[in-house]
């Protein structure tokens, strides 16, 4: 059974109540909202609803925005990656940020910037190239990027087992549409080797090691089933419709 999307199972009581009362579009509630996204930073947890609640209450009142607030709510919502989270957040954001993102990240491409402003705007052209590589399933492209420019490592160093959690869930994604996988090929796209692959493979996903593949157990994403249609449609339903086609129209 799939959890509601408002729900979330390490939430503390005091913000549940928040959420589920007036108190949410409270300004005075930013505090706690904010302080609630740190713990969710140093205790690796992850509650999206709460965290777009506090993004709505930027919305309304732009001179509580914390910029450091906001960044890691982007960089918890890239955690849980294929969700739609990371582009949620986005939508709250305000209009000029994403402006400035979006012609900056046109006039570099993918590639940052070559002087770092340290904005919003540049974290989030930072942190949007980040998101589209990992939507591409670019996860070698996505670990150079990471390590290509130190703002990154400052964008994501609030965020304690940042790195760790990618791995999860790059592993997570390559679990649902492979069956097995080359060793080098899952190096690169987790960027960790030796023994501390071997390790990941086999204590964290359950994995099996062959040589130089990577077996990955069936599951119901990742299994090859014939699909079969059967049509249940009598004759008679035929029949009409010939019959139709030979009526002389009114």
């Amino acid at each position: 059974m799939v959890a509601a999307f408002d729900y979330c199972a390490d939430r503390p009581e005091h913000i549940d109540t928040i959420l589920n009362g007036l108190d949410r579009y409270n300004p005075e509630t930013t505090s706690t909202f904010q302080e609630y996204v740190a713990n969710q930073c140093e205790s690796q947890t992850y509650d999206c609803y709460a965290n777009l609640a506090l993004l709505k209450l930027y919305q309304f009142n732009p001179h509580l925005t914390r910029d450091e607030a906001t960044t890691n709510i982007l960089v918890k919502a890239l955690t849980v990656f294929p969700s739609p989270d990371f582009a949620l957040c986005l939508s709250l954001l305000p209009p000029y940020v994403l402006a400035q993102a979006k012609l900056s990240q046109q006039q570099n491409g993918n590639a940052p910037p070559a002087s770092s402003t340290g904005t919003l705007a540049e974290a989030v052209q930072h942190l949007s190239i980040l998101h589209t590589q990992l939507n591409n399933a670019q996860y070698t492209a996505f670990w150079n990027t990471l390590e290509s420019d130190d703002l990154y490592a400052d964008l994501v160093a609030d965020v304690a087992g940042f790195e760790d959690s990618m791995r999860v869930r790059i592993a997570v994604v390559v679990s649902q549409c492979m069956q097995e996988v080359q060793r080098g090929v899952l190096e690169s796209w987790l960027n960790v080797g030796g023994a501390k692959l071997d390790n990941f493979v086999k204590e964290v996903c359950g994995w099996k090691l062959e040589g130089e593949k990577v077996r990955i157990p069936l599951n119901q994403e990742n299994e090859a089933r014939g699909t079969v249609v059967k049509e249940d449609v009598k004759f008679e339903q035929f029949g009409r419709i010939v019959k139709r086609a030979y009526e002389q129209p009114a």
